[in-house]
């Protein structure tokens, strides 16, 4: 197979991270956003790597469970069978270490082990007798090998340690330790190892621990070959020692590094999306993602899918009323949608709520999966499956009920001071997220103002986490004229208020400028909005998913409004430069903003317009630009399409460009048309990419503009409004 075999069905930002060039972009960090095909990328870039001539035996690759390493290695040797890529756990990598000889000696004698270690899952008897002898306080089995001992109790343990090297009795932690002291103290073994391995690939980075980071770093020593995947999102194991401090600083300790970010989700609906996106509001800008749906069909291709149903939230006076409602939903959908028992999922933040549920469905007749039937003992595989959040990192359901969406539940109590709650709340914001991520097609959140919970009926406050209730206002009525004059009123504050902001940016955060500017026009997009009273709808949004970024892009849709252009903002989820007239530019702020986003200006007074957008767009094409051109050049008066002018064709053949073809409905009621202050409904459709290197290609390396390309887009165009 060659590279383009690897790179098949492969996204941009997918692509980009198979083929990183560590020698011009340094260490890499993936932020896989949750259902992005991390292990997909991660696996693909382990054969291209393999393919581009790197010895097998030279990568190695860590992950946190067996499981997930044996699903990897069977990826990879599909295409390589036997190759010797190491794929396994932290904890069997520093086993292995250990039992490497390194010049006429096994590392682990250099440690001053007299038998090869054998690790073990808990300390035994002795070790524990021992131990309450020394009167240590506050000390775990698992750092009995740590530098960080304090020297006062490191003293002490001097004896334990003496017998574990003896007996070579080791916990699964210890090994960790080990290692280090082993890469850290002997050059030699340093040496060894870093030669062994010239290329590190870490999963999971948001959950390794201090020790396994040092361990990692070690290993890598002043070298760029590391290649790390992971969600900052989802790092929701703390309590097991998991620093997410490592993913939150790659940046700075590996200051030439490269982030690419997996925003394209393979997994749920774009309403569960669009929620689970409004989950995390001040997070860092350079870590900071966008969900987007990349899959049309869902990952189930039922037609619950493409109903693209709305988050709901459920409010119950008591637990039994809503397990009514959970029922007679459950059967609702299975009987209207052809789904079995196990497409469903009841997730929960504690053990005990668990159990309350399991119990339920009982009650109700509903299978619970993973239990025993009734054919002697058999396992039940189509039941529904009710799981805590933490259990389900991973899985995926067509359809969830979050349950248990109250302040002490979800998010979960939370102790110590302020910094302690803080760090806590924080992480079971991100458990939250995990959560809501689990759902495909339908995702339904559960409160209940009363239940029993630690032995007596308590009132249960509802969760921070759930969007704040709107009060029924449905629209203040007003003449039009105010309601316009308020609409423009409000856009310029809007604009004038962010310009300092910006200027602050780019003189203090100029690495994060573009990326907090992409944020702000989709915040200012949907502001508008929300003044203009505009219901949205988005369609076939997962076809943006089919478009390769790293390449021109000159988006195609018919113009009807000045609405069209906050309304594509948010079609498109990204920024994008204009073909514009140049008498906008006057206006006042609006100007500004224009410039910054790469818009291109023409004057239709002056001759030579064509040519000015031509050396524009050749100008623009150093950073593969995405410009949105309306080839009508005006704003229609009836909705239908006015002739096509053939420049931004033209442009799209010269630059082998992607051409995107959206349509919009309904804008010109928005502003031009509008007759009152109601609201009114728009809606976009994103249509299929069309590739104009491929169409070129296919006539011969021949593709006429205005006679093939132009009439091409238009029919879709026509065909969709």
């Amino acid at each position: 197979m060659d590279a383009e075999g690897i790179l098949a069905g492969l996204n941009s930002d997918q692509r980009a991270a198979v083929l990183h060039d560590f020698e011009k972009g340094a260490q890499l960090l993936v932020l896989a956003g949750a259902g992005s095909g991390k292990t997909s990328v991660l696996t693909k870039r382990i054969q291209y790597r393999i393919l581009s001539g790197e010895p097998p035996e030279k990568i190695l690759a860590l992950t946190f469970t067996a499981k997930a390493a044996a699903e990897m290695r069977e990826r990879v040797q599909a295409l390589f069978p036997n190759a010797g890529v190491r794929l396994c756990t932290f904890h069997s990598l520093a086993l292995f270490m250990l039992r490497q000889v390194i010049g006429e000696s096994p590392a682990y004698e250099l440690l001053g082990f007299k038998v090869p270690p054998t690790p073990r899952d808990a300390p035994d008897r002795d070790f524990l007798a021992k131990l309450s002898k020394l009167h240590v306080k506050s000390f775990s089995r698992e750092d009995l090998f740590s530098d960080s001992v304090p020297a006062s109790v490191a003293v002490k343990l001097e004896g334990l340690r003496a017998d574990v090297l003896e007996s070579g009795q080791v916990v699964f932690d210890d090994l960790i330790y080990l290692a280090i002291r082993l890469l850290a103290t002997n050059e030699e073994a340093c040496a060894f190892f870093r030669e062994m391995w010239e290329d590190i690939m870490v999963d999971e980075y948001q959950d390794i621990n201090p020790p396994q980071y040092r361990m990692v770093r070690l290993l890598l020593g002043d070298r760029k070959n590391l290649f790390v995947v992971g969600d900052d999102d989802q790092a929701i194991y703390g309590f097991r020692g998991a620093d997410i401090g490592n993913i939150n600083r790659f940046c700075d300790d590996f200051k030439d590094c490269t982030i690419i970010r997996l925003e394209w989700n393979y997994r749920s609906v774009p309403e569960v999306l669009h929620f689970s996106n409004e989950i995390f509001t001040n997070k860092p800008l350079r870590l900071r993602k966008v969900l987007r749906a990349g899959n049309p069909r869902g990952s189930g291709g039922n037609p619950l899918f493409r109903e693209n149903r709305n988050v709901e939230i459920w409010d119950s006076d008591n637990p039994v009323e809503e397990m009514v409602r959970i029922v007679a939903r459950m059967k609702e959908l299975r009987e209207g949608y052809d789904l079995h028992w196990k497409d469903f999922a009841i997730l929960v933040r504690y053990n005990r709520l668990r159990l309350y549920y399991e119990e339920a469905l009982r009650d109700a007749l509903i299978p619970v999966a993973g239990e025993n039937g009734d054919g002697e003992g058999e396992v039940v595989e189509d039941g529904v499956h009710v799981e805590t959040v933490h259990a389900s990192k991973g899985l995926q359901y067509a359809v969830v009920f979050y349950a248990g969406l109250a302040e002490g539940l979800t998010p979960g109590e939370c102790l110590g001071s302020h910094a302690e709650r803080k760090k806590q709340l924080d992480e079971e914001r991100r458990l939250f997220y995990v959560g809501v991520t689990r759902a495909e097609a339908y995702l339904i959140l559960l409160y209940c103002r009363r239940r029993f919970w630690k032995g007596r009926l308590r009132n249960m406050r509802r969760s921070r986490f759930l969007p704040k209730q709107n009060k029924v206002d449905g629209f203040m009525k007003m003449p039009l004229l105010l309601f316009k004059i308020r609409a423009v009123a409000a856009a310029l504050a809007y604009m004038f208020v962010h310009i300092p902001l910006f200027l602050f940016v780019l003189l203090f955060m100029k690495k994060d400028a573009d990326r907090w500017l992409d944020y702000k026009i989709q915040s200012f997009s949907k502001f508008c909005m929300k003044f203009l009273r505009v219901n949205l709808t988005i369609l076939d949004q997962a076809n943006l998913a089919k478009v390769d970024w790293t390449r021109p892009v000159f988006v195609m849709g018919n113009h009807g409004s000045y609405a069209d252009i906050p309304v594509a903002f948010i079609a498109l989820e990204r920024k994008t430069g204009f073909i514009a007239k140049s008498d906008l530019l006057r206006i006042p702020f609006l100007g500004f903003w224009m410039k910054r986003l790469g818009c291109i200006y023409v004057d239709r007074q002056k001759s030579g317009a064509a040519k000015s957008v031509h050396e524009a767009v050749k100008h623009n094409l150093q950073s593969a630009p995405l410009i949105f051109v309306f080839p009508e050049g005006t704003r229609s008066k009836t909705g239908k399409l006015s002739p096509f002018k053939s420049g931004g064709f033209r442009f799209s053949v010269e630059t082998d460009a992607i051409v995107l073809p959206v349509v919009f409905k309904g804008t010109r009621q928005v502003w031009e048309g509008r007759v009152s202050s109601a609201p009114c409904d728009v809606n976009v459709r994103i249509l299929e990419p069309i590739d104009v290197a491929a169409l070129k290609k296919e006539r011969g390396g021949v593709l006429d503009p205005k006679k093939d390309l132009m009439p091409m887009v238009r029919k879709v165009m026509e065909d969709n409004l």
